[in-house]
């Protein structure tokens, strides 16, 4: 069983979502990086502090009816 403290680190998140999202949206997702990929695909990338800014993202995501590809974390090397 793997330590639940290791994922309320700060962590780079990548989230693919159907849907394209122009980059005005970046503030309204705490500065996200948006990219759109084509084939109606939007790329969300950034960093979070812990699992409740996590779930702040993904509640946004959820609110525009928005439906998750794929979504990676990587560790933030402090």
């Amino acid at each position: 069983m793997s330590n639940s403290r290791e994922y309320d680190k700060p962590s780079i998140y990548q989230i693919h979502v159907k849907g394209n999202l122009d980059r005005k949206w970046m503030d309204w997702f705490d500065g996200f990086q948006i990219e759109a990929c084509g084939d109606d695909v939007t790329i969300l990338t950034g960093s979070v502090i812990d699992q409740a800014a996590l779930h702040g993202i993904l509640s946004k995501i959820r609110d525009l009816g928005l439906p998750i590809l794929s979504m990676s974390r990587e560790e933030r090397k402090e």
